[in-house]
């Protein structure tokens, strides 16, 4: 079956401070926004299947949403709290290494590690390759340790050498910078966001273009923002859109997914253009 989108990575039960779970996981929110963009859409991911199915299907309403779970003992289970780059998370449970050689026909790949679980090597068919390396840069202490970046060992790095983009917060930057070399050399866009501040851009053609942020007029919850940016920017590269307004889409989904509660505030397509078009606007 050939599918749109196809994210691979774990879904999370993310545990809040009020004791609160929520469906997580970079795999999920960037999924769920891409299938909110209408495209048909896979999570490849890696834990306990029936716990995970459970996780998935109340967001399956009205999408073309579809979870292919490989077995484990686990699901990743994240103590989450905070927001932003102030986030603080522990490892509770964790669903493992997911295996080399995956199979995967696609339009799109997102790699979407949230805990060092991504595979290095991938068969089948496959478009444009998106990756949001943060989880590769995550490390924590056995029993429950609380997650810190560390640089990006280099056997994990290599797999940006096989991308068309990379996405990243720039508090991601040094412990990513060996992600972000490789995909230099490989002809990558790198796209760096810095919550209200503008995103860079760093061109194939090594040019650095700034991209401006618009303010929001409030902030409900932030949790997968980044994730939802990600699976933006890359449907839009992949649709053929130059990079800057490839960016300006990203954004605005972002935006939209941050003006309201949890993974139900993420956008469909037409939500996303017309804060766009509400940003054009109010900029004159």
């Amino acid at each position: 079956m050939h599918f749109d989108y196809t994210t691979v990575g774990h879904v999370t039960i993310d545990v809040l401070p009020d004791g609160t779970r929520r469906t997580g996981g970079s795999a999920f929110y960037s999924a769920l926004q891409a299938a909110r963009l209408g495209l048909r859409t896979l999570i490849l991911t890696q834990g306990v299947a029936d716990e995970i199915t459970s996780l998935i299907e109340p967001f399956t309403g009205g999408v073309d949403l579809e979870v292919q779970v490989l077995g484990a003992q686990a699901t990743t289970r994240l103590q989450t709290s905070g927001l932003g780059h102030e986030r603080k998370q522990r490892v509770l449970a964790w669903a493992g290494v997911m295996p080399d050689g995956l199979r995967v026909s696609s339009e799109i790949l997102h790699l979407a590690p949230v805990a060092r679980e991504s595979p290095g090597a991938w068969t089948g068919s496959t478009g444009f390759v998106g990756l949001t390396p943060q989880g590769l840069a995550r490390t924590w202490s056995p029993g429950g340790g609380e997650v810190t970046l560390a640089a990006v060992p280099p056997d994990l790095a290599r797999v940006a050498g096989r991308c068309d983009a990379v996405a990243l917060n720039v508090h991601e930057t040094d412990a990513c910078s060996g992600v972000i070399a490789t995909a230099r050399r490989a002809g990558a866009l790198i796209a760096i966001t810095a919550q209200d501040d503008p995103n860079r851009l760093l061109l194939p053609d090594g040019a650095d273009v700034e991209v401006p942020v618009a303010e929001l007029s409030r902030h409900v919850d932030d949790l997968g923002a980044g994730d939802v940016y990600a699976a933006a920017l890359f449907t839009s590269l992949s649709e053929g859109e130059e990079p800057l307004q490839a960016a300006l889409f990203a954004n605005a989904a972002s935006a939209v997914r941050m003006l309201g509660y949890g993974a139900g505030a993420i956008g469909d397509r037409a939500s996303v253009q017309a804060r766009m078009r509400s940003v054009a606007e109010q900029a004159g």
